[in-house]
């Protein structure tokens, strides 16, 4: 393909339709993770979606993305595919495991839509109950991606149910015993099988990585951030209400250390 850039890092950070917030706070996040690259003396571009990809891929070594509707088309994907196995790194995060959805009869609710986007990453997301407070397990400890974390924290967040696509070939990082779904009924997204629960029936995985030819991908399902302006959650847990009232700012897992050692860890991981 081209020469990968040592020390150029993509941030995508972006809702659907463009300039929608897709119910995040893609500003905090974009910033967020603007200052973590900052911090390490990184130079960074910036996009809201995948639409230009094949302009920013060249030169770059680490592709971020935090979206919310967004996601890699074939061509695109193929674009991306080629990028990896020259030795790019893509780290994922939160809803970038999510994409298109398809309205399921004549009613409102949706399906989450496979496509190759979704192959490439690793992981699809079929849904999530309300958000709550639940503890994370890191489970390598030794991996480099975990480096300096605890072996366990707490969060609040969405309770990603994620089916991982290549189990053989991926890495687990991060569990959590989130058990079935417990979503109301008639809610959240619509889906034939909960693929994501593991044979347990208890544990979920919410972060792993892949390696792609001379690259790879990581993918991390935690990291929910909404303000006043882009809360859009329709429940949340009781034990994360206070007075039965809905938060109207979560940014949990991004105050978290853990969290924020995690992400440290994945962009030295994908700078080599």
């Amino acid at each position: 393909m081209t020469t990968i850039s040592s020390d150029r890092v993509h941030v995508i950070a972006g809702g659907y339709p463009p300039g929608a917030l897709g119910g995040h706070d893609m500003d905090y996040a974009r910033l967020r993770l603007l200052e973590l690259l900052e911090e390490q003396g990184l130079l960074a571009t910036t996009g809201n979606d995948f639409t230009d990809i094949h302009r920013w891929l060249p030169g770059t070594q680490l592709l971020i993305t935090y979206v919310a509707g967004p996601y890699l088309d074939d061509d695109q994907n193929q674009i991306v595919r080629r990028w990896l196995d020259d030795g790019g790194h893509w780290l994922g995060l939160h809803g970038s495991s999510g994409g298109k959805a398809a309205r399921v009869g004549d009613g409102r609710r949706r399906r989450m839509v496979k496509t190759s986007h979704h192959d490439t990453l690793g992981g699809f997301f079929i849904n999530h109950p309300p958000i709550r407070k639940f503890q994370v397990d890191v489970v390598q400890s030794d991996h480099p991606l975990t480096r300096d974390m605890p072996e366990s924290f707490e969060t609040i967040d969405e309770p990603y149910m994620i089916e991982v696509q290549h189990p053989s070939e991926t890495q687990l990082l991060l569990t959590a015993e989130l058990g079935p779904d417990n979503s109301a009924p008639g809610s959240g997204f619509v889906y034939d099988e909960d693929t994501a629960l593991q044979a347990d029936g208890k544990t979920r995985a919410l972060g792993f990585t892949r390696s792609i030819g001379k690259g790879g991908a990581t993918y991390v399902a935690l990291g929910h951030c909404h303000s006043p302006a882009s809360q859009a959650q329709p429940t949340v847990d009781a034990n994360v209400e206070a007075a039965g009232v809905k938060p109207t700012a979560i940014r949990t897992s991004w105050e978290s250390d853990a969290y924020m050692q995690l992400l440290r860890n994945a962009i030295a991981w994908g700078m080599g």
